[in-house]
Order: C-alpha cells, then sequence, then structure tokens
C-alpha cells in the first residue's frame, strides 16, 4: 500500500471530510494514496519516459482506432447533447456494435456546457428527469422541470460515460466534408457513410493545394450537428445540394413549448441510412427554436437511438436475403 500524503486545506476551514467532519485543528485535510519516496514531496519523482514513448502511445492507438472504425456500424455526426445521448443509449443497448462520433470542434458537448447566455444551470422539462436519473445526475425538482446545477456537470457527465464504453471511439477535431452515397436497383439514394477530414485541415481547402479526405463506411449515419451555423445542419444541407432533398424548412422562432415536442417526435430516418435528431431536424421540420432547454436534446438522442437500431437491424435482414 503507497504511504498516504496529507494535504492541509488553509481556506475555506470548514470544508466537508469524511462524512462532513472535519479534520485536525478545525483545518481540513485531505488524504491521497500517492506512491511517493518516503511519502514526502520534496523526494517525489515520476517515473522516466523517452519522447517517442510518448508519441508512439499515442499515435499506435489511433491509427488502429481509425483502421478499427474505418467500417463502423453506426456513425454519429456531432458530439453536443444529442449526439451524446444517441451514444450513451445506443452503446448501452448494444455493446456489440462498433459506434464512431465525428466531432468538429476539438471540444465535445456543443451548446451544453453552459445552461443559456452564460449562466449555469441547466433546465430541463419532465419527462427528461428520467434521462437524468438513468445517468446518476443530481438535480433539483421544480415540478414541470428540474435543474441541474451547472450544465457541464451534465455534458461531463454524459461524455465521461459515452467514453467509458469500449465499443465507441470519439475522433474530434474531424469534420465530416460529405457523405458517402449508394444508389439501390430502383435507383433511390441510400447514405452509406461519410467523408472526413481533420477540422484544421478542412479550414483551409481554400488557401492550400488539394488536401483529400478519407471515410467511414456504414450502414446508419445519425446526423446531430445542431441547427444551421458554421458546422450546423451540414448533413441536411449537403442533401439539398445533392437533390435528395427539395429544400429545408428553415428553423422558426422560439416556441419553447412547440419546438420540444417536435423535435422528439420528429426524430427519424430522412433518407434511407441517414436519421437526424436534435436541433439539425428544425432545419428540415421548420421546426421552432427552443432556447436554453435541454430535454428534447437528449430524448430526441434517444429516440434516435431506437431508430438506428431499428434501421440496422432491417439492413442486416435485407443483407442475409
Amino acid at each position: 500500500m503507497a504511504p498516504a500524503v496529507t494535504i492541509d486545506v488553509v481556506e475555506p476551514t470548514t470544508l466537508p471530510h469524511k462524512g462532513g467532519v472535519p479534520v485536525g485543528n478545525g483545518k481540513p485535510r485531505v488524504d491521497y494514496d500517492l506512491e511517493v519516496a518516503d511519502g514526502k514531496w520534496k523526494d517525489f519523482s515520476f517515473h522516466p519516459i523517452r519522447e517517442s514513448q510518448v508519441a508512439r502511445a499515442m499515435a499506435r492507438r489511433y491509427f488502429n482506432d481509425l483502421d478499427t472504425y474505418a467500417e463502423s456500424d453506426i456513425v454519429i455526426v456531432g458530439a453536443g447533447s444529442c449526439g451524446l445521448s444517441t451514444a450513451y443509449t445506443l452503446a448501452k443497448a448494444r455493446p456489440d456494435l462498433k459506434i464512431a462520433i465525428i466531432e468538429a470542434s476539438v471540444s465535445p458537448g456543443g451548446g451544453a456546457w453552459l445552461g443559456g447566455q452564460l449562466f449555469s444551470a441547466m433546465v430541463m422539462r419532465k419527462p427528461a428527469d428520467k434521462f437524468l436519473s438513468e445517468l446518476g445526475i443530481p438535480f433539483e425538482d421544480e415540478g414541470a422541470y428540474v435543474v441541474v446545477k451547472h450544465a457541464a456537470l451534465f455534458t461531463s457527465t454524459l461524455l465521461s460515460k459515452v467514453l467509458s464504453f469500449p465499443n465507441v471511439k470519439l475522433f474530434n477535431a474531424t469534420s465530416v466534408e460529405d457523405l458517402i452515397t449508394r444508389r439501390d436497383e430502383s435507383g433511390g439514394l441510400r447514405i452509406a457513410g461519410v467523408v472526413t477530414n481533420w477540422t484544421l485541415v478542412a479550414m483551409h481547402h481554400d488557401d492550400q493545394s488539394c488536401m483529400d479526405p478519407s471515410t467511414i463506411n456504414a450502414p446508419v449515419i445519425i446526423s446531430t450537428t445542431g441547427h444551421d451555423g458554421p458546422f450546423g445542419a451540414f448533413s441536411v444541407k449537403r442533401l439539398v445540394s445533392m437533390q435528395a432533398l427539395e429544400k429545408l424548412g428553415g428553423m422558426r422562432g422560439l416556441d419553447m413549448n412547440t419546438a420540444e415536442d417536435a423535435i422528439v417526435k420528429g426524430t427519424r430516418e430522412i433518407v434511407p441510412g441517414l436519421i437526424v435528431g436534435g436541433m439539425e431536424l428544425s432545419e428540415v421540420d421548420g421546426a421552432n427554436r427552443m432556447g436554453p432547454t435541454f430535454g428534447a436534446m437528449a430524448l430526441s438522442g434517444v429516440k434516435a437511438a431506437e431508430e438506428a437500431l431499428r434501421v440496422f437491424e432491417l439492413r442486416q435482414k435485407q443483407n442475409a436475403v
């Protein structure tokens, strides 16, 4: 057993420790089990390492992931609150599936790190509280809605649980630049994967010579890129440009009561192989903006996962014939 290292916390002097009982002269102490020489910081030292070991440890795993997930079962585009909720529901229900998440930003979570207008608290209308309880996130019950003390608590908890699943790989700082398409025997369009590139590369196509992308094949794509913006509504805008959709409905003004119900109910397969959820769907259907309430994001993710499993199993049956 490693020796216990004791750190005195100077301020404040009322921090709880071991059941709320302050330790030692009214000054709390925090005990850690940490391997240090003789338990003294002055003799502390990390284990030695060569810089190339760090480089190889990262590169080997990343490129192995690229190889493993080049053929995935389900790809989720966008790691905001809806995409992460989708990933959690899928990975828990089907640990046998390979699930890749593609996120354009370095930091996953989308707009769910704050509750709205830089405020901390996150509001979710019931019955989304059931999803919070599933994740073990505490909240205050206000009757028709619940409040999480900080949106980051929701997002960090959900993200942590998603990343802990062995069958999920998050490729962040990675953009979807296009969709892979197929034509069936009748000439109908089907989405069969995504075209990817590192986001920093994608941002410089106009000022650099050709930098071709890579690809991930999958029978089911779930797009949750949010409403129109720099990376938002990417998949549905691409469907319009390839004439798979006639036009977008365009997101309407804010109406929480109308918007949240519409997003959850409308989460579906838009074209064969492509399911759309969250606020990206508002651009398709002309749904209202919901503003700073997040229940529809979580439950749209749950529904998107259910729809994805239905489509995936259907594709398996078709391939088996």
